[in-house]
């Protein structure tokens, strides 16, 4: 009788360490997004999802109107220009935009509007990347960052959509 006890006991810490495991691979990351002069002026989390990316931004401190928002290729953001993000995150090598023919970039993502106040809340879903897992993340050799920029992107231009200056960066890192 007891060792029907311990093998379903058993079974069950089976099923939590299979669920917790499902639960790492999907990995979690958070962004501090900081303006040119370093201030904090928000945050960005990423979730895996089995598709993709769900990403959610919270800002504030912005100048209103409609903002480029992208994944970049390194995770360094050196104020006060922050090129030392680097390009796009594009590990396909495809053509920047949503319009563009051959593709658009793995790390290009929808405009951000920032409201009259500064402020901007929003949720993107950026297909077929991943922050955690096997192969190719946004967590890779020197990580990503997400920049947003002075203009809005026109999702056709080579290479950043003529999107202007970088005004907020932010390194993302494993939660």
């Amino acid at each position: 009788m007891l060792s029907g006890y311990i093998f379903r006991g058993t079974l069950i810490l089976t099923a939590f360490a299979a669920l917790a495991a499902g639960q790492a691979e999907r990995g979690t990351a958070k962004a501090t997004l900081r303006d040119a002069k370093g201030r904090e002026v928000g945050t960005v989390v990423l979730t895996d999802t089995p598709r993709g990316v769900l990403v959610r931004v919270d800002a504030k401190g912005l100048p209103p109107g409609e903002r480029a928002f992208h994944i970049h290729e390194r995770g360094v953001c050196t104020p006060p220009d922050f090129t030392s993000a680097g390009g796009h995150y594009n590990p396909a090598k495809k053509h920047h935009g949503f319009h563009s023919p051959g593709g658009h970039h793995a790390g290009d993502m929808a405009n951000l509007v920032v409201a009259a106040d500064g402020t901007a809340r929003a949720e993107v879903f950026v297909e077929g990347v991943k922050v955690a897992g096997s192969g190719e993340t946004l967590l890779s050799g020197d990580g990503t960052a997400v920049v947003i920029h002075a203009g809005p992107d026109d999702y056709r231009t080579d290479p950043a959509g003529d999107a202007g200056g970088r005004i907020a960066c932010g390194v993302i890192q494993k939660q």
